[in-house]
């Protein structure tokens, strides 16, 4: 039993290496437009909270087609704009905190 443990733990490594050599590869491809959660101004941070969150919905959906579909989508429904902009709070509390609310 306990060599068919070790056996499945290996065989699960082999499967999982090369997805994490795809987003390795993804990963060196990625500019860093996040240097640092320190911004000069609150106005700075919510430009970086925007951006955090931009730059985390295109790494999700990739295809531009389907971007601009969804896209359509929330400009159409108030209800996720709000979403939309609670996502950006989120990221600016994040910012806001790291910057000790800019005191």
């Amino acid at each position: 039993m306990n060599n068919i443990l070790k056996i499945i733990i290996f065989l699960s490594f082999l499967s999982i290496a090369p997805f994490q050599a795809a987003y390795a590869a993804d990963e060196k491809k990625t500019e860093d437009y996040m240097p640092s959660l320190i911004t000069k101004t609150p106005l700075e941070g919510r430009a970086l909270a925007m951006k955090m969150v931009r730059k985390t919905i295109g790494t999700i959906v990739r295809d531009p087609k389907v971007k601009m579909a969804v896209r359509q989508k929330y400009i159409d429904n108030p209800q996720l704009l709000m979403y939309s902009a609670e996502l950006v709070a989120i990221e600016f509390k994040t910012i806001a905190i790291a910057n000790n609310y800019w005191r």
